[in-house]
């Protein structure tokens, strides 16, 4: 600015105000500045203008995988709704390492975002890297995998009542023997879809087999291996209740290839109602999560906070966003099988 003030003999305080179209500078002297600026490659600070108004209109945003559909929905959502508020979104990815999750913390803090939104990895158990956030003037928001003994603001699903729907739906379809296939114990949500599955058996007096529980980073590697374990054994389970649609969408490729035919020899539902469910055959029950409205949710509540209409730092918000499960033909009971069963 001062190269363009002192080459066109004006302050720089009138450069200043021309490009950030200022009401009170002529239309004809913001025209001229923004020549000379383009002539001479003058480019906005966003980090400099925050230093110097002690504001940004910066939002940072952690998530652990940007090419899962939960998460990129999520995302289109956030910034969405800053975008309708004049935000700007800084997107980060952890890839499930707490490590690079601290370190992304860390960068997107010294960069001066105005708050931070972040969904924490599989492995996260010391939420204290959080703190320079949270005890700071600037907001911190946790979506989907939210921590129970972490004070902050929240905005999760209701995973327990999704991990008994799905577990309800199959048992109400005549399945005794379902195999689950969760996620890490590490992460809240999948524990707390794992309780739902428990609840609904013992709603039903079904006794738990541990022979067809697992527990792994649900990757469509490991669900070929899990695959393999329940073949090996001697009863074969009756229905598969997998943690994501990742999972479920390759165990219907690989009964495909074993002759294993869905629903009549293997029912199978999958969690987070991914679009790709519904365009294989046969079509795959899921969960339905709202991711979008997830995303909105925590967008506003950061704006919320931003602006002070949201309280004081002492008074969390824990916002949950119902589940529906959706069924299809994976775990549909065919006509002639039930006037069998009844």
């Amino acid at each position: 600015m001062k190269d363009i003030a002192e080459a066109m003999g004006l302050s720089r305080s009138t450069v200043s105000r021309a490009l950030q179209d200022h009401p009170h500078i002529n239309a004809k002297t913001k025209s001229e500045v923004k020549k000379v600026a383009k002539k001479l490659g003058y480019q906005y600070n966003a980090v400099a203008a925050s230093l110097r108004k002690s504001s940004s209109t910066t939002i940072g945003l952690i998530v652990p995988r940007i090419s899962r559909y939960y998460q990129s929905t999520v995302i289109t959502a956030i910034q969405n709704k800053l975008y309708e508020s004049n935000y700007n979104l800084m997107i980060c990815q952890s890839n499930e390492s707490p490590e690079i999750e601290k370190s992304l913390i860390n960068a997107l803090y010294t960069s001066r975002v105005a708050g931070l939104i972040v969904s924490p990895t599989l492995y996260t158990e010391d939420f204290s890297v959080f703190d320079i956030f949270s005890e700071s003037s600037r907001p911190l928001v946790i979506f989907d995998r939210v921590p129970k003994n972490y004070l902050a603001h929240k905005i999760q699903s209701d995973d327990r009542h999704g991990g008994y729907l799905t577990a309800k739906h199959l048992l109400m379809q005549g399945c005794r023997r379902i195999a689950y296939i969760g996620g890490v114990q590490s992460c809240n949500i999948y524990r707390e879809r794992y309780h739902g599955y428990l609840d609904a058996l013992a709603e039903f007096g079904v006794e738990l087999d541990r022979d067809i529980i697992f527990f792994h980073d649900l990757t469509r590697e490991n669900a070929v291996v899990t695959f393999q374990q329940l073949l090996n054994l001697q009863r074969f389970p009756d229905s598969i209740l997998a943690g994501n649609d990742t999972v479920a969408l390759e165990i219907v490729n690989i009964a495909r290839n074993f002759s294993i035919k869905l629903p009549d020899d293997l029912k199978i539902v999958g969690y987070s109602n991914d679009p790709l469910t519904e365009i294989v055959s046969p079509k795959i029950s899921s969960v339905e999560q709202c991711p979008y409205e997830v995303g909105v949710q925590s967008a506003a509540l950061m704006l919320d906070l931003i602006n002070q209409t949201s309280t004081s730092k002492k008074n969390f918000f824990t916002i949950t966003v119902p589940v529906e499960f959706v069924e299809r033909e994976s775990s549909r009971r065919r006509e002639a099988h039930r006037e069998i069963l009844l």
